[in-house]
């Protein structure tokens, strides 16, 4: 191709949104003289390029949205030798991601270090992977936002990207004892839990309260047995009962300097 080709060629890819192809192109026809593949072949093979390069961006650009926080984690890297009362082949019927088709959620529950955010991190990176919106939040964060929503007159908006996303991950309920400030609004975890559960949308859900001390924790028992009611009657529920890896990591640290 002259220039003037090369310069409308390149304006076709932009205009077409094909960025794979308009920074490839070069090395792709280079292959395909190398190779002398037929017509056929050498289209397969920079549409295919193209879908995964647009797929790869997809899957960023979801991840970013998410909210998960970095360094993301992988399921790969979860230790199940250390929790060996764990069930692991449910946490990989989890990661199959059939829950999400069932319309149902994760509620994951167990004392501080045993994994739970991880797990639940690791398995909304994959929710990202499968094409499904997500959206994590802290719960301290998201019911300070909500409570900020609630006196500047803002709560509709706010609670939007709680509710239209295919997947929540409300993280670490009771992680934070400063949430008692604003959990008295138990209402606030309601609206969510409730709007949610009216469109069949699932969530995972971490907390270390015991059930039995929620109400006590939210500081309104009528509505915190409302919030369990929904919580609990699509949920897939996860104890996980055993040590905690952060502690463990941390004395493996001190021997070092003993």
């Amino acid at each position: 191709m002259n220039h003037k080709e090369t310069d409308t060629f390149l304006e076709n890819c932009r205009y077409l949104g094909l960025k794979n192809l308009k920074e490839q192109w070069e090395s792709m026809i280079g292959k395909a003289n190398r190779s002398e593949v037929g017509f056929y072949d050498f289209l397969f093979d920079v549409i295919q390029a193209e879908a995964s390069a647009k797929r790869e961006r997809s899957i960023r650009y979801r991840i970013k949205e998410s909210r998960l926080p970095q360094p993301l984690k992988l399921l790969s890297d979860f230790d199940f030798s250390f929790q060996p009362k764990l069930k692991k082949k449910l946490i990989m019927d989890l990661a199959t991601m059939d829950f999400m088709r069932a319309h149902s959620s994760i509620l994951f529950l167990g004392s501080c270090g045993t994994g739970k955010s991880h797990l639940a991190q690791a398995l909304a990176m994959i929710a990202c992977e499968k094409g499904y919106k997500v959206f994590y939040t802290p719960c301290a964060a998201m019911l300070n936002d909500l409570n900020a929503g609630v006196y500047e007159k803002t709560l509709l908006q706010r609670m939007r990207k709680y509710v239209t996303a295919d997947l929540l991950v409300i993280d670490e309920m009771g992680h934070d004892r400063l949430e008692l400030q604003v959990t008295k609004e138990a209402h606030l975890l309601f609206k969510v839990i409730d709007e949610r559960y009216k469109l069949q949308k699932s969530l995972i859900f971490t907390t270390n309260v015991e059930e039995a001390d929620w109400g006590d924790y939210l500081g309104d028992p009528i509505t915190t047995k409302a919030i369990l009611d929904r919580i609990f009657h699509y949920s897939i529920k996860v104890e996980i009962k055993g040590p905690s890896y952060r502690k463990y990591q941390g004395d493996e640290l001190q021997k070092q300097y003993e």
